[in-house]
């Protein structure tokens, strides 16, 4: 069906792969230079396919585990207001798994593939969605913070080399938009609001500003796949790159609401090499080791979250049954018509 699943030599020396598929793959390198989309249909190495279900499936199931920290305080938000807006939230969220899962199954593989691959644990989500949400505060730090890294990190991929995923990508910015502004309104009510709903507001940034620049990914010198994606122009910016874009963005917003953030090295470094920049916020050392223990599965929810995922999928069956039964019947129906 994809005939870029016939392709499965990339890694093979140049010297030994066939003269017709060196061919193709510089007119697909051509076409992306050219910042032509590639479609599903359209040849494309098995290496860039490869790398695209596994960033996209990762994508889709952060958003899906991303509901769990936030649906948790849908019935404890302190107004209706607040309820009816986390709710809106949460569903946007599962809306965006669902374009994204879209998205995956163009490239031939299933949707009930890459759900198998989250329930056991084979496939990877966002770290930062392993922490917990312990106060009310936690929603918005999640919404200030959380999603505005995640708005730093999607707003190039809308530019993404394959069609599908950068269509998707555009509705999903609009909405992340509207959450991070959300989050960051319920970070400037409790910083306006008593000393003690102030001091919440400051503890929720405490535990959530290291785990958000975590997000972005290792370091450019350990990131794996980050040369390749670029040279595909599935990245448009490096980890490092998006993480001081982040920070640079996030300290004034942190000074307007007259919070301070966890890190004794943080200092504006102005522009000193006259070259147009108007400087950058250095930060300090991140705790790569947290990083990975969370990666591996040793974060602090990483088996709550999983748990919780495989007792809603288990508990939703009846619900997939009765719609297929019902498609069944509807096609059946309209075949008999």
């Amino acid at each position: 069906m994809y005939t870029q699943a016939l392709n499965s030599r990339d890694d093979a020396p140049a010297a030994i792969r066939p003269a017709e598929e060196l061919e193709h793959e510089a007119r697909f390198q051509a076409r992306v230079d050219a910042e032509e989309r590639i479609e599903a249909n359209d040849w494309m190495p098995a290496a860039y396919r490869k790398t695209l279900v596994r960033q996209i499936s990762q994508h889709a199931h952060s958003e899906i585990i991303g509901m769990l920290p936030e649906g948790n305080w849908i019935t404890r938000a302190p107004s209706l207001r607040r309820k009816a807006a986390l709710l809106a939230k949460v569903q946007d969220e599962c809306g965006h798994g669902l374009y994204l899962y879209a998205a995956a199954e163009t490239l031939g593989v299933s949707r009930e593939e890459l759900t198998d691959q989250l329930l056991t644990g084979k496939a990877k989500y966002s770290s930062i969605f392993n922490y917990p949400t312990m106060s009310w505060a936690d929603i918005g730090a999640i919404g200030w913070l959380v999603d505005g890294a995640a708005i730093m990190n999607q707003i190039p991929l809308c530019r993404c080399s394959y069609g599908p995923y950068a269509r998707a990508m555009i509705r999903v910015c609009k909405e992340e938009s509207f959450h991070q502004r959300q989050g960051y309104e319920i970070m400037l009510t409790l910083c306006r609001g008593s000393e003690e709903q102030k001091a919440m507001a400051q503890d929720a940034l405490n535990r959530w500003w290291w785990p958000c620049l975590m997000m972005f990914g290792p370091p450019d010198a350990a990131s794996q796949h980050s040369d390749q994606s670029t040279k595909w122009k599935i990245k448009r910016f490096s980890n490092d790159e998006l993480r001081q874009k982040f920070v640079d963005a996030t300290v004034p917003q942190a000074q307007f609401l007259g919070l301070t953030l966890p890190d004794p090295e943080l200092r504006f470094v102005p522009d000193e090499g006259g070259d147009g920049t108007t400087g950058h916020w250095h930060y300090g050392q991140i705790d790569w080791d947290e990083f990975k223990q969370v990666i591996a599965g040793n974060g602090p929810c990483n088996r709550d979250r999983l748990a919780a995922r495989n007792k809603a999928h288990a508990e939703g069956e009846w619900v997939r049954e009765a719609a297929m039964a019902h498609a069944a019947k509807r096609q059946a129906r309209q075949q008999a018509a």
